[in-house]
């Protein structure tokens, strides 16, 4: 998922910590989600999907 919302995050000219007081999560949790040192839960999937302005589904494709 990290690269998935960094990559629209870019696009929209989001920096990470602007993004996380967008989705209303603590910066210092959003970093170790973005690094991949903790699993989340499906409901902050929903709030950086909302705060991106995108689908949630966009944020869990996989693509091999």
């Amino acid at each position: 998922m990290p690269a998935t919302y960094a990559g629209i995050a870019k696009q929209k000219k989001l920096t990470m910590e602007q993004l996380s007081n967008r989705a209303n999560i603590e910066y210092c949790q959003f970093s170790r989600i973005e690094r991949g040192i903790i699993n989340t839960s499906i409901s902050v999937i929903f709030a950086i999907a909302h705060a991106l302005q995108v689908d949630p589904t966009e944020l869990i494709q996989f693509k091999p």
